[in-house]
C-alpha cells in the first residue's frame, strides 16, 4: 500500500474521533518505573515512563493520567507540579513538554523544543523543571528554555556556554537574585534573573567550576550536590560543605522545609539547619534502585527503578507502603493471550532476526477483571529467560504453556510453575539446545494446541526444528532437513493449528511451512517466486485463520492470503495471493511492502493487522474496505509499534500489547452463539445524556435483527455478523428515537430460532 493510503486513513480518524471515542478505550500501563516525584502539602504526583499519577494525602485516592486522557508522552525525563496554576508539566526526552490541567484533565502539546531546526533531535531532552515568579525554567542538553505560565508561551532560549555553545543543563534555582544552571562540563553558571537579555551568552557568568549534579535553595540558602559524594551550602559568602553521603546523587530536591539527596541505594532527609532526619538504604523485601525523592511534611516518598513509588515516615522509616497503581511490570509487552476468565502477558522478546540477547528476566504477568495485575516473578521460574509466548489449556484456563526463547518450555498450573522442560527432561525425541558452547540455549518458539490436547512449538537452530508435547506427556519431533534450506540456520515466529490438524510454521529464512502428520508427515512449503508459493518475501511474520478458513499471511515486505487451509490436504504446492484495491481508480495492493507484526481476526470475521511503525489496521472480511486505522496521532494507542493483538471473543475488546504500554479498544465483533438463548441488551435503559451504542450481544451468524417502537413501526433492521449488533438509537441512522420502549426482534436465517427483547430508552 501506498504511502498515500496512510495519509488518508490517518486524516479520516483525526483528533474529534479521540474526543468522542475515548470511552471506548482502557489503558494497563505499568508504573513501575519512576522517573520523578513532586509534592503538595495534599498530593503527590509521580511520572512513570511515559504516564502520570498521583495520589491525595487526605484520602489516598489513586488518580492516573495516560494515552487514554490524551496525554501522550514520549520518554518521560522531568516533571513539575504548579501549585499556583493548578497543572502538571511533564518533560520529555525528545524535547515535548506535556501540560495537564489538574482541574478538568485537559493536555496540551507544547512543540516547541521539539520542533526547533537548529538543534539536533539528541539534544533536546528536558532535564528539569523549575518554577519561580510565574515563569517555567526548562532545562535541556542544550541550554535553557523560559515558558510564560500566564500566556502558555516560550519566551528566550539561552545558550550559556562560555562561548555561546550548547551546554547540558541539569537543573536551575534561583537565589537572591541569580538564577543558577548546573551544567553537565562547565560547572555552575549564573546570571541575574532580572537582565532583560538573558539570551546574550556573555551575561552568563562562571559560579564555580567543579562538577556538580544539582542545586536548590533552602532555608535562605543554596544547597548544591557535587559528583563527589558531598553537599555544600552558599550564602553569598563561601561555598562550604555540610555532609557527606555515600553515592553520587540521581536526583537533589527540596520542598517547604526539607531537602531530599537520593542516590542509587541511599535516601537522605534533612532539616532546614540540615540535621538528618531519615536515612533510608533498602525497602524491606524489595531489590531495586531509587531514582528520585520528596519529603512532604512527616512522609518521606521514594521512586524506584522497577518496583514503583514507596512511602514511609521521617520518624518510622522501617515500614513502608506501595502507593503504586496496579498495573504489568512494563510497558514493553511483548505478547499476550486471553483466557476465559484473564488476561496473561510476557515480556521476553527477539530481534528482527531472532536475536533474544540481551536476556530478559521479568516473569509473567496475569491480569483479572476487577482485581487487577499479579505476577508470577521471575525467581520463581527456574531461571527462564526471554519469555516469548503463550498458549493456554482450552479444557483448563489455569494450566498454560510458556514458550522462552532461551530457556525451553513452562508448564504453568494454578499461577505456579510445575516444570521447565528443556533438553534434559524431554528424551532423545525432545527438546534440543545449540551445540556447545551454548548447550544452555534452547530456542522454544509459539506453543500451540490442537484438537487432542498435544502442544506443538517450533525449537529453532536445530534440524528437527518442530516439536509436539502429546497429551499422553510423550515428546516427538519432525525433522525439517529434507524440508527447507539449512534448518540448523532457521528460526521461527509463532506456530498456528487449523481446523484439519495442519500446523503453518512461519520462518525467517524460507517462507511458511504447512505440516500435517496425519496425511504421511506431509509437508510444503510455500515461498516467494510464482512457481513456489507467491509469497513476497520469505520472511514470515505471523499468519492466521479466519472464519472462512482462509489463511493470511503477514510477511516482512507485505500481505498474502491462502483461499483455503483445505487446499493442503489435495494439494502439493500452494500459491498464495496479493489483495488488490482502488485507491483514486488505481489498482493498489493491500500492505504493499509493508513489515506486518501481527494479524487476529475478531468475531465478525474482520482482521486486525499491525504494522511496524504505522499503528494498527481493521480491516473488512476481505480485505476491501478499511473500518479502522489506529495511530498514536489519531487514538489513546500510546505507540505506533504493537508488538501483539488479542480479541476477547466474548466481549469484542481488542488488546494492543505496544512498546509503549498495553491498551485495549472496545470492538463489537464479538464471536457468534451457537444458539439465541443468552442475548443481552446493554446499556437498558438508555438514560438521557447517553451518546453511545446499544449493545445487543449473544447472538448468532447472519440474525436478522428488527427494532420497533411499542406500536409496531419499523426504527431498525440489520443483519448480525458475527454476535453482537449495535444501534445508535437513531431511526434508521437520521434522527433519535423518542422515549420509549423498543421492541428487538431476533430470528436465525432460517427461521428456526427467534428470540424477543425490550429496552427503554429515556431522553
Amino acid at each position: 500500500m501506498k504511502k498515500t493510503l496512510y495519509i488518508i486513513f490517518t486524516l479520516l480518524f483525526t483528533t474529534p474521533f479521540l474526543a468522542q471515542q475515548n470511552q471506548l478505550w482502557r489503558g494497563f500501563f505499568s508504573y513501575a518505573e519512576i522517573t520523578d516525584i513532586a509534592a503538595t502539602p495534599i498530593r503527590v504526583f509521580a511520572t512513570s515512563e511515559n504516564a502520570v499519577f498521583s495520589k491525595s494525602l487526605i484520602n489516598n485516592e489513586l488518580k492516573t493520567t495516560t494515552s487514554i486522557n490524551g496525554f501522550k508522552a514520549e520518554t518521560i525525563t522531568a516533571m513539575h507540579f504548579s501549585v499556583t496554576r493548578n497543572k502538571t508539566f511533564v518533560g520529555n526526552d525528545n524535547g515535548l513538554l506535556l501540560v495537564v490541567n489538574e482541574a478538568d484533565g485537559s493536555v496540551f502539546n507544547v512543540v516547541d523544543i521539539v520542533n526547533k531546526p537548529s538543534i539536533a533531535p539528541n539534544k533536546k531532552k528536558i532535564n528539569h523543571l523549575y518554577e519561580n515568579d510565574g515563569k517555567l525554567y526548562i532545562s535541556c542538553d542544550f541550554g535553557l528554555c523560559v515558558y510564560n505560565l500566564a500566556t502558555s508561551e516560550f519566551g528566550d532560549t539561552y545558550f550559556i556556554g562560555p562561548a555561546g555553545q550548547e551546554v547540558e543543563v541539569l537543573q536551575t534555582a534561583v537565589y537572591n537574585g541569580f538564577i543558577y544552571a548546573v551544567t553537565r562540563n562547565n560547572g555552575i553558571r549564573r546570571a541575574s534573573v532580572a537582565n532583560p537579555n538573558l539570551v546574550d551568552f556573555t551575561q552568563w557568568q562562571e559560579f564555580d567550576s567543579g562538577s556538580w549534579l544539582g542545586v536548590v535553595t533552602l532555608n535562605n540558602r543554596l544547597m548544591l550536590a557535587n559528583s563527589n559524594n558531598r553537599i555544600y551550602s552558599y550564602t553569598n559568602a563561601a561555598i562550604q560543605e555540610v555532609y557527606t553521603t555515600v553515592q553520587p546523587a540521581v536526583d537533589f530536591k527540596s520542598f517547604n522545609d526539607r531537602l531530599v539527596y537520593t542516590s542509587a541505594n541511599h535516601v537522605y532527609v534533612f532539616d532546614p539547619a540540615m540535621v538528618l532526619l531519615s536515612h533510608i538504604t533498602q525497602i524491606p523485601d524489595i531489590t531495586t534502585t531509587f531514582t528520585c525523592g520528596v519529603a512532604a511534611g512527616n512522609n518521606i516518598f521514594i521512586g524506584t527503578k522497577d518496583k514503583g513509588m514507596f512511602s514511609t515516615s521521617v520518624n518510622n522509616s522501617m515500614t513502608f507502603e506501595n502507593n503504586t497503581p496496579s498495573g504489568p511490570v512494563r510497558n514493553n509487552i511483548f505478547s499476550l493471550k486471553k483466557a476465559p476468565s484473564a488476561l496473561w502477558a510476557v515480556y521476553g522478546d527477539y530481534n528482527r532476526y531472532y536475536n533474544p540477547y540481551p536476556l530478559d528476566a521479568y516473569g509473567i504477568s496475569k491480569f483479572v477483571e476487577g482485581t487487577g495485575w499479579s505476577l508470577i516473578p521471575y525467581e520463581e521460574l527456574s531461571g527462564a529467560k526471554s519469555l516469548s509466548r503463550i498458549a493456554v489449556n482450552p479444557n483448563n484456563e489455569n494450566q498454560l504453556y510458556v514458550s522462552s526463547y532461551y530457556s525451553g518450555l513452562l508448564k504453568i498450573e494454578n499461577n505456579a510453575l510445575v516444570i521447565l522442560y528443556t533438553q534434559l527432561n524431554t528424551g532423545t525425541t525432545g527438546l534440543e539446545s545449540l551445540p556447545p558452547p551454548n548447550n544452555n540455549d534452547i530456542r522454544v518458539n509459539g506453543p500451540a494446541f490442537d484438537r487432542r490436547g498435544n502442544i506443538w512449538m517450533t525449537n529453532s537452530l536445530v534440524a528437527k526444528g518442530l516439536k509436539v508435547l502429546k497429551a499422553d506427556n510423550q515428546w516427538a519431533s519432525y525433522d525439517l532437513t529434507n524440508v527447507i534450506a539449512n534448518p540448523e540456520s532457521e528460526n521461527y515466529a509463532p506456530l498456528i493449528v487449523d481446523k484439519n490438524n495442519t500446523k503453518w510454521i512461519p520462518s525467517l529464512n524460507n517462507g511458511l511451512i504447512g505440516f500435517n502428520e496425519n496425511y504421511g508427515n506431509k509437508f510444503i512449503v510455500i515461498k516467494t517466486g510464482t512457481d513456489s508459493g507467491n509469497l513476497p518475501d520469505n520472511d514470515v511474520r505471523t499468519v492466521a485463520v479466519d472464519t472462512r478458513n482462509q489463511l493470511w499471511i503477514g510477511t516482512n515486505k507485505g500481505l498474502r492470503i491462502l483461499p483455503s487451509v483445505d487446499r493442503f490436504l489435495t494439494e502439493t504446492t500452494l500459491t498464495t495471493n496479493a489483495i488488490i484495491i482502488l485507491d483514486d481508480d488505481l489498482a493498489q495492493e493491500l500492505f504493499y511492502q509493508q513489515v506486518i507484526l501481527d494479524i487476529a481476526v475478531d468475531g465478525s470475521n474482520n482482521k486486525w493487522v499491525s504494522i511496524a511503525g504505522g499503528g494498527v489496521f481493521q480491516v473488512s472480511p476481505n480485505g476491501q474496505s478499511v473500518l479502522h486505522k489506529f495511530t498514536k496521532e489519531n487514538s489513546p494507542l500510546p505507540s505506533n509499534n504493537v508488538n501483539d493483538i488479542e480479541i476477547d471473543g466474548v466481549t469484542g475488546e481488542v488488546f494492543f500489547a505496544t512498546d509503549k504500554g498495553l491498551v485495549s479498544f472496545q470492538g463489537t465483533a464479538t464471536k457468534a452463539n451457537e444458539n439465541l438463548n443468552n442475548v443481552y441488551v446493554f446499556p437498558n435503559p438508555v438514560r438521557p445524556g447517553f451518546e453511545g451504542e446499544v449493545n445487543i450481544s449473544g447472538l448468532i451468524d447472519k440474525a436478522n435483527v428488527k427494532i420497533t417502537d411499542i406500536e409496531g413501526n419499523l426504527v431498525f433492521e440489520t443483519t448480525s455478523q458475527g454476535g453482537t449488533v449495535m444501534w445508535d438509537t437513531r431511526a434508521f441512522g437520521k434522527y433519535k428515537v423518542a422515549s420509549g420502549v423498543y421492541m428487538i426482534f431476533i430470528s436465525s436465517e432460517d427461521g428456526s430460532e427467534t428470540k424477543v427483547k425490550k429496552v427503554m430508552i429515556i431522553r
